[in-house]
């Protein structure tokens, strides 16, 4: 009885949770409900970094929550960074027991706050819906213990699967829904990233274009040779424009961040960016879910790499032709035994186009 009461609360934490979907970055999504004698008392959610936490916010409006059960989403902290301990807050506030659906990956709280609780005599468990809480947060977890961001890569295809027109015309394969999807899809990112040859064909923007609020993502570049020209829109954006190279041509570094370009330099791997490099730089720079909208030649490295986390295809009922342009370029498969096999995870329709999601098998 008490198992099915903790999954019916959690379950509602992480609805709460959902609510900061868009604006959290780089913190984890949380979300807290206080329970007692059967009856929410209250509900609060982390809705912005160096804001109050959902344990705060849960704790904010009661009157009196001693003798409560919290239930938490991830692991109340026990550190000192923006806001004051959550544990500390629980504590003060006379809470009989926490209900914690994981452990939090953060080496700086991993367990801590787990265990400053049970000293203080609360009664603790931890597990519920774990996988749940997981899935929400999968690109903080991944950030911490791997020290690489969740990546997921966008491509946009025709029947015969084409990306598009041998002459690089591509707007538009999919349908407006398809799009809006993609938006949501940006606005829920802490960066977009992509590479300079679609930079210098389409000078996207690389923004989340909605009508809620949010946390615009990062955009970066991969321009191994710096041939960003100092004209591309995204430079006149607010936010970070970030240029990832691995060329020592200062003089072209010092004329992009005259124009309000980031440039960094990495490591390369046969002259060009090291793969691993940028996931781990993107890593330092908290940057916890990563979208991919680029070309065959980034997305053929990624795939031969296996750094792609999950590759949402979006298909669309046309045509393009033989000489239209392909999803991969991934040079030296052969024969059968070379392919390179996913996962297909997830199929919805969306407007009249269907949404692939898929993983590494």
């Amino acid at each position: 009885m008490l198992a099915q009461q903790d999954a019916f609360y959690m379950a509602r934490a992480i609805q709460l949770a959902k609510r900061g979907r868009y604006t959290t970055d780089p913190n984890p999504r949380v979300g807290c409900i206080l329970v007692r004698n059967g009856v929410v008392i209250g509900e609060g959610w982390h809705v912005k970094a160096g804001l109050g936490h959902a344990e705060v916010e849960a704790l904010k409006n009661v009157q009196e929550a001693q003798g409560a059960t919290a239930y938490v989403t991830l692991e109340p902290c026990s550190h000192y960074g923006k806001t004051p301990p959550c544990c500390d807050a629980l504590i003060k506030a006379g809470i009989r027991r926490v209900v914690a659906a994981m452990q939090d990956p953060n080496p700086q709280v991993s367990g801590r706050g787990l265990e400053k609780l049970k000293a203080a005599g609360i009664e603790v468990t931890c597990g519920v819906l774990q996988e749940d809480a997981r899935l929400l947060n999968r690109g903080f977890i991944k950030r911490m213990t791997e020290i690489r961001p969740f990546v997921r890569s966008k491509l946009a295809m025709s029947l015969d699967g084409r990306t598009a027109m041998a002459s690089g015309e591509s707007k538009w394969i999919t349908s407006a829904e398809a799009r809006a999807d993609v938006h949501r899809l940006r606005a829920e990112s802490s960066a977009i990233l992509t590479g300079i040859n679609t930079v210098l064909a389409d000078d996207p923007a690389l923004n989340a274009r909605v009508d809620f609020d949010v946390k615009q993502p990062v955009r970066v570049v991969l321009d191994s040779e710096l041939n960003m020209p100092v004209t591309a829109q995204m430079a006149k954006l607010p936010g970070r424009s970030l240029i990832l190279t691995c060329s020592q041509d200062d003089h072209k570094q010092r004329a992009l961040q005259n124009v309000g370009f980031e440039v960094y330099k990495l490591a390369d791997k046969n002259s060009r960016l090291d793969l691993y490099a940028v996931m781990n730089f993107l890593a330092q720079q908290q940057i916890n879910e990563l979208l991919v909208e680029a070309g065959s030649v980034l997305n053929g490295a990624l795939l031969a790499e296996g750094l792609v986390d999950e590759w949402l295809v979006y298909m669309a009922p046309c045509i393009l032709g033989d000489q239209g342009r392909g999803l991969f370029t991934v040079p030296g498969l052969e024969c059968m035994a070379d392919k390179k096999s996913l996962k297909l995870c997830d199929v919805r329709q969306i407007g009249l186009d269907l949404k692939l999601t898929l993983t590494a098998s």
